[in-house]
């Protein structure tokens, strides 16, 4: 999900909440720690210089467990990020600790934001040997040929 489309969302709710990949919710007594701009310049295993840019949220959970922190706090946040960050409109990661800092991708499903489970994946499989996935096929389905031996054709 990019930053406009959370800002859209969030005009349209009464309530900020994120599901977790298990279906269950962060505490509802979650804050926005930090918005951030995150960006991560790097090599891929095929020497390839690569550059990624995101747009970071924090949430935490405290013991104040009246806090509820409402759409319109959380689009102050982010505009005021943007004026000071000069964020623009980049993909959302989210950090969550359950029993350690999770990064996830942000989706909504009309209600709730959901935190969405990020992959590593190889960039540069043509060039670090990783070989294509063969395609299986069980010997029951290969179509007999008729020049093929056959039990008691005396062939072998």
């Amino acid at each position: 999900m990019k930053l406009s489309e959370i800002k859209k969302q969030l005009n349209t709710l009464e309530n900020v909440t994120f599901q977790l990949p298990d279906g269950t919710y962060v505490p509802e007594h979650f804050h926005v720690t930090e918005v951030g701009l995150v960006t991560k310049n790097f090599i891929d295993c095929g020497g390839k210089v690569r550059k990624e840019t995101v747009v970071n949220f924090q949430l935490w959970d405290a013991n104040d467990f009246e806090h509820r922190l409402k759409p319109k706090k959380l689009l102050d946040i982010i505009e005021l990020s943007e004026k000071v960050l000069g964020i623009e409109d980049f993909e959302i990661e989210v950090e969550y600790q359950a029993g350690t800092i999770g990064k996830y991708d942000l989706g909504f499903n009309g209600k709730d934001f959901t935190l969405l489970n990020k992959l590593t994946a190889c960039l540069a499989e043509d060039q670090c040997g990783i070989p294509q996935e063969k395609q299986k096929t069980k010997l029951s389905e290969i179509p007999v040929q008729g020049n093929s031996c056959t039990p008691g054709g005396g062939c072998c």
